[in-house]
């Protein structure tokens, strides 16, 4: 869609599909998607650079749609997105990941991405590409045009897929054995460290004997990496990063330090003295060049069980200016989630259970208890969400999904009773919840 058309209401009527309720937090992020169109349009150069992201602060409980929204506006957007745990990260000096790395990781998103719509856009000339290339291999030099044709009809009809022929290839397989490096457990020194040594990376392109239907593949993603750089991909990449780039920060809430209990918790406030400046608006060395953070979005999101905001630093939370409120499912939403959302784990069972045949079918009544139990288990044991609606569903449908192709199953309806047979006792007592459900 195009971004001008992207109105807060637009935006907020796409999320809507997929998220139930929570409307101040997906006017909160519709209207900050809008501002960063707004800037863009901005025609006095120097007032467009002052103009920053008015960043988010979601506060909910686990499993009420935060993640979500995040993740739907950067795909209707075609925006780089990254999640991060803001847990997995440590203070700088101590042993941990770094939190530039979140930009590094970003930019890789963002390159992937554009490579996605380059073969989407160049598939058909990559595909000719790579049938002229093995009919090169099949025929030599200089064949007649008549022969050339009669050749190219036998491999769109898949005639000669079995047929061997050979072709320059770059081999994907590391020629180097990976090396651990020393005081870094799971690190490698590998291929992809020396590629970033030398910058463009050592070529390694010979030829290989390879069936014809094989070749297609390799061949074909030779030629979108060449359409690719020909598109200078990475400079679009990193533009996108700077420009519509969107961070998501889980858990921020377990790195806030309350006045009580600071003096134990140096590395959680090392990590919020981190992140500041990456959300304040740095730049960050990647292989690919430096990238500015200035304008990226960054929403940051906790339950905030044991802290509250005013817990993390005050500079951060003034990066944070934008506070909004997520409230936690009632039943009524998560009958809404399984009937009214697009892609419902409803339809996504269906689907899967018709790649065999069958027919499903859910009740009213089923979808209700379904909803009342999951209600009542968030509330006795720990409240997860909509995520809980995952293992109920697994659960019920368990003996289906294993008998489902050796009984002679064509129409499988899930009734109230369905539900309650299939849970058992396993909803009766709380130590079963615990470790069950």
């Amino acid at each position: 869609m195009d971004d001008q058309k992207l109105t807060p209401q637009v935006i907020k009527d796409e999320l809507d599909r997929y998220v139930i309720g929570q409307d101040d937090a997906k006017r909160a992020v519709a209207v900050a998607l809008r501002n960063r169109w707004r800037r863009l349009n901005i025609k006095d150069k120097l007032l467009r650079e002052d103009i920053i992201p008015k960043n988010i602060l979601m506060l909910g409980p686990t499993g009420c749609g935060k993640t979500e929204i995040a993740r739907k506006l950067a795909k209707l957007t075609q925006s780089p997105f990254i999640k991060v745990e803001a847990t997995k990260f440590t203070e700088v000096g101590y042993v941990g990941r770094d939190v530039e790395q979140i930009i590094r990781d970003l930019i890789e998103v963002a390159i992937n991405l554009e490579k996605k719509i380059i073969k989407e856009k160049y598939i058909s000339v990559a595909y000719e590409n790579a049938e002229e290339i093995i009919l090169n291999a099949l025929l030599g030099e200089n064949p007649t045009s008549e022969t050339k044709e009669k050749f190219r009809a036998m491999l769109r009809n898949n005639e000669l897929n079995d047929k061997e022929v050979e072709i320059a290839i770059d081999q994907k397989n590391n020629p180097f054995q990976s090396m651990d490096i020393p005081g870094m457990p799971g690190a490698q020194l590998g291929m992809m460290n020396i590629n970033d040594i030398f910058g463009k990376g050592v070529k390694n392109k010979q030829k290989t004997k390879i069936k014809i239907g094989d070749a297609y593949d390799p061949i074909i993603q030779e030629e979108i990496e060449k359409i690719a750089e020909k598109q200078n991909v990475v400079q679009l990449a990193i533009k996108k990063v700077q420009e519509s780039g969107i961070v998501f920060i889980d858990e921020i809430d377990k790195i806030a330090t309350s006045s009580e209990r600071r003096g134990g918790d140096v590395s959680r406030e090392g990590v919020q003295r981190d992140l500041l400046p990456l959300i304040e608006g740095t730049t960050v060395s990647t292989k690919y060049g430096s990238i500015e953070t200035n304008h990226i979005l960054f929403i940051a999101s906790g339950a905030f069980h044991q802290s509250k905001p005013g817990d993390l630093l005050p500079e951060l939370q003034g990066r944070l200016p934008v506070r909004v409120r997520l409230n936690g499912l009632t039943m009524s939403d998560l009958i809404k989630i399984l009937k009214e959302t697009d892609n419902s784990l409803i339809k996504q069972y269906k689907a899967l259970f018709e790649t065999e045949n069958i027919h499903l079918t859910f009740n009213d009544d089923a979808i209700e208890r379904i909803a009342e139990l999951t209600e009542k288990i968030n509330q006795d044991v720990e409240n997860i969400g909509a995520r809980r609606l995952q293992t109920m569903f697994e659960k019920i449908l368990e003996e289906v999904s294993f008998m489902a192709n050796v009984d002679d199953l064509k129409e499988v309806t899930i009734t109230s009773e369905w539900v309650d047979k299939s849970l058992g006792n396993e909803i009766v007592t709380k130590d079963d919840q615990k470790f069950i459900l």
